[in-house]
């Protein structure tokens, strides 16, 4: 398997014209990085994995917000006019 992610556009301005970047004696540039050769920019990618779904919240019960349910809530009366 690759250590390269393969992107489909550039995440600065969105150009698809991207071609590996190999620095030749540039040892700031981390190796598997991309140039883009609409901005010029130097970019690499990273797979950090897989992310947990979130719980979800259960929905509240019927009874708090029933008003017609034994000790749910009554809604305020509308103002007088």
């Amino acid at each position: 398997m690759s250590g390269r992610v393969v992107p489909y556009q550039c995440p600065y301005c969105g150009e698809e014209d991207l071609r590996p970047y190999e620095p030749e004696g540039d040892e700031d540039v981390v190796s598997g990085a991309w140039h883009c050769r609409g901005c010029t920019r130097v970019f690499t990618l990273e797979y950090r994995g897989m992310a947990a779904p979130r719980a979800m919240a259960a929905p509240p019960s019927p009874s708090a917000t029933d008003p017609h349910h034994p000790g749910g809530h009554q809604p305020p009366d509308p103002e007088p006019e």
